[in-house]
């Protein structure tokens, strides 16, 4: 078996779903959207395979149930036919080099850190730097480094005021010098300037000229290719000017004598680009403060509470899984874990979004961050360092900060056309002005053609969809809504039909025993029926089976060893058990094994009064013994969810494993018109295909490893951040609390991003539509309107910090 690197399921590579041919190996595929992804961005899922490891996924639920009908990913001891239904609770390791949430010193050398394009994570490399395609700053790939602090943004910070020191008397010397009462000759004022400009072109522009060599040799003209040209013609014009005036025909020179320099220009416009880049570099510090904010819930230190009850403060690097900790009012929770004594109030805002504390006592979940409101608890602690909840979140949250929208394409697109258009245009600006301008023809000329070049540096454009992406996932991480990729929420915009599973996602998925028909309770006592089927059903997570054995211990029933077991997806379990062999499961499952159904079939059986409930079907030894029927409780947040949708527009299908009887009767109390009940696990893919196929666009919802196809085939999958580690893996978005009003908010996210992305397109590309023409001189004739390069370079990092602006508003959106 193949593992899918995109989702982690078990691919045979003789029934792939789809294969990608990647640095001279074959990957294989569960689904054709995995593939797609993969495509999209190879290094980005094969980092994250190498960190999820060969035995554990990425999980962000407390513990993962597993699904009834899932497909066999069950661990190597159990035999061929254990199916997920029956898999031991050990399924969630984290492969060491994950990230850890829990904010130990950042000692490690920021050099030694990964860092890649946001808008090319196929660029990858080991500290700081530039992009070689487009030329932005790199970003730290790896979650911890997102604490430290960045080169790139010192250095830059550096760069400008040093070049703002030197670039002020150029511009007076230039601009103002006689009228401050200068009196230097043009010769002494050019060697002046040149002393002053030198050092801010060469020096504090140098990451510029770097960044235009490397556009060159990857023959990837980009931003940079325009201002490396314009500010180093400009430099080098004045240069020879100033070094060697001979050699400038005289009709350019003044009525001095004096051969015209632009050095003022040349330095004003690096101080200005660099300007840009440190408000630019700011603004995307600001936007991982989402994952700052995250990485500082989680306290330094805790409470370990050891021999008789006496307490000392730990470090979390020193808490392991097992050690009890107390965590007193007021403060967050240090890992995650189970109340063993006390109760309380916890605030679980920041992984759900619910702003009301949930009331907490023994044998519940906390989550590591939480803020504990009110009373004094002692916890058990089960997940630490990278394994917990909230280290996981970080690590979604700064891998889809990165992840580029299909939007993007169009704009990259653009831009690879764009270049060498203003190229074009400042060539052609040279030629008029050279050849039909007023005199001096060539100082008019080189004006004209380093500020078309300037001007049109199309850094908005690139910055228009990244910073859009980021901060929208950042915000969405502070609702509860985490989102894997970009493409998830430009697609989830466009969504028109919900597929929804039942157990989980619509209903709690903590099923109860409601009640227990038995057909010879002379041969098969209740109580030891129900025994030996808990005994069946222990080694199970399933909501279903947990149910039968939660229903056992309630009564204190002894439970037996099994022996001989074997599982059957979406069918049932059989094993012996006490000398005898037991079978549960379906109707259809007990038929298939021989069982005799007439019992039930004859009479009017307790299934057929309640429809709403979910029977299991039990028969020992060959014969039909009992149907114990579980039901399970609509989460109180549904039908309001469901409403919300449905006013949106949204068609919405139940999509289900269980009898069509309760699908019908659930659906029926939640205003669900349709329903496809009695699907088997690899049913669930083809029925999200074929909506697909009928021109709609189908988002999934679920969290059963049985729902991972389905999800990795919408065109959005969203998971319940309560369900399975499969499950997550395979969605596009997770919604933390499992709560489908998470995907209403996550909808109104999407729009807003969406909306936003365009106001950027929008202004960028009427800033150059009309910033081109004004700067080649266009309507000089006409209305005298000339731009000088200096004021061009200022408009152009006017328009890179307006589109930063605009999409930091994304932070205060209320979802």
């Amino acid at each position: 078996m193949e593992r899918d690197a995109v989702c982690g399921m078990n691919v045979d590579p003789d029934k792939a779903a789809a294969k990608v041919e990647h640095a001279l190996k074959t990957y294989y595929f569960c689904a054709p959207a995995c593939a797609e992804r993969f495509q999209q961005a190879p290094e980005t899922y094969l980092s994250d395979s190498e960190n999820r490891g060969a035995s554990g996924l990425l999980s962000l639920q407390m513990p993962a149930p597993s699904s009834r009908t899932g497909a066999a990913v069950a661990p190597a001891p159990q035999s061929a036919g254990h199916s997920a239904h029956h898999r031991p609770a050990a399924h969630n390791e984290i492969h060491p080099a994950a990230s850890s949430a829990t904010r130990a010193p950042a000692t490690a050398n920021p050099t030694q850190a990964r860092y890649t394009c946001p808008m090319h994570p196929q660029i990858v490399q080991l500290g700081p730097g530039a992009c070689p395609i487009c030329g932005m700053a790199l970003e730290p790939l790896d979650v911890l480094a997102e604490v430290d602090a960045d080169p790139e943004y010192d250095s830059m910070r550096l760069r400008f005021w040093v070049s703002a020191a030197l670039s002020v008397p150029v511009l007076l010397i230039a601009m103002l010098g006689e009228t401050m009462g200068l009196r230097l000759a043009p010769a002494t004022r050019n060697w002046i300037e040149l002393a002053l400009a030198t050092p801010v072109v060469l020096w504090g522009g140098w990451p510029f000229f770097q960044r235009f060599w490397a556009s060159l040799v990857n023959r990837s003209p980009n931003m940079f290719t325009l201002i490396g040209l314009g500010t180093g013609a400009a430099y080098l014009d004045s240069v020879v000017a100033t070094v060697f005036p001979q050699v400038v025909p005289a009709s350019l020179r003044d009525i001095q004598g004096a051969a015209p320099v632009y050095f003022e220009a040349a330095a004003a416009i690096t101080t200005l680009v660099l300007l840009g880049q440190v408000l630019e570099l700011r603004a995307r510090q600001s936007t991982s403060g989402a994952i700052r904010a995250l990485l500082n819930l989680a306290p330094q230190q805790a409470h370990l509470v050891y021999f008789e009850g006496n307490e000392r403060d730990v470090t979390l690097q020193q808490v392991h899984p097992g050690d009890h900790l107390r965590v007193k009012p007021g403060e967050h929770v240090p890992v995650d874990g189970t109340i063993r004594e006390g109760a309380s109030a916890v605030d679980e805002s920041m992984v759900s979004g619910e702003a009301m504390p949930v009331e907490k006592g023994p044998g519940d979940k906390v989550i590591g961050g939480t803020l504990n409101a009110s009373g004094s608890f002692v916890m058990e602690a089960e997940r630490v360092g990278s394994e917990t909840m909230l280290a996981q979140i970080v690590k979604l949250v700064s891998a889809a900060q990165r992840s580029r929208a299909p939007m993007q394409r169009l704009v990259d697109k653009v831009a690879s056309y764009f270049v060498p258009a203003v190229i074009a245009a400042a060539v052609l600006a040279f030629l008029g002005w050279f050849l039909f301008g007023p005199e001096p023809r060539f100082a008019h000329a080189l004006v004209a053609a380093v500020a078309v070049l300037i001007i049109a540096c199309p850094c908005a454009l690139g910055l228009a969809t990244p910073m859009s992406i980021m901060v929208a996932v950042g915000r969405g991480a502070h609702a509860g809504v985490l989102i894997r990729n970009a493409e998830a929420l430009e697609m989830l915009a466009k969504v028109d039909t919900l597929v929804v599973d039942k157990t989980g996602t619509l209903t709690e998925g903590k099923p109860r025993l409601a009640s227990m028909q038995v057909f010879e309770e002379s041969a098969f006592p209740k109580d030891a029926l129900l025994s030996l089927a808990a005994s069946l059903e222990r080694s199970s997570e399933h909501p279903l089976a947990r149910a039968i054995v939660h229903a056992a211990n309630e009564k204190d029933l002894p439970l037996a060893g099994v022996s001989e077991f074997r599982a059957t997806p979406g069918g049932g379990v059989a094993g012996r058990v006490a000398g005898k062999m037991v079978l549960a499961g379906t109707k259809a499952f007990l038929r298939q094994n021989g069982v005799d159904l007439a019992p039930e079939e004859q009479g009017t059986s307790m299934v057929q009064q309640s429809p709403a409930m979910t029977p299991i079907y039990v028969a020992i030894d060959g014969r039909l013994a009992a149907v114990l029927a579980l039901r399970d409780q609509i989460k109180p947040s549904t039908p309001e969810a469901l409403h919300a949708l449905r006013m949106d527009g949204m068609r919405v299908v139940m999509l289900t494993g269980d009898r069509f009887e309760t699908a019908r009767q659930l659906g029926d109390q939640l205003g669900i018109q349709e329903v496809e009940a009695e699907v088997q696990p690899q049913q669930k893919a083809e029925i999200v295909k074929r909506m697909r196929s009928q021109a709609r666009v189908v988002a999934m919802a679920g969290d059963g490893i049985n729902d991972a196809p389905a999800l990795a085939t919408a065109d959005v999958g969203i998971a319940m951040g309560t369900g399975t580690d499969v499950a997550i893996e395979s969605a596009g978005i997770t919604l933390v609390k499992g709560d489908l009003r998470g995907i209403v908010r996550a909808r109104r996210l999407s729009r807003a991003t969406i909306r936003n992305i365009r106001q950027n397109l929008a202004f960028a590309f009427l800033y150059n539509t009309l910033g081109i023409p004004i700067a080649a001189g266009v309507f000089y004739p006409f209305f005298g309107w000339l731009l000088s390069p200096m004021l061009a370079s200022a408009a152009m990092s006017f328009s890179s910090v307006s589109v930063i602006a605009n999409a930091l508003r994304l932070r205060k959106w209320q979802l």
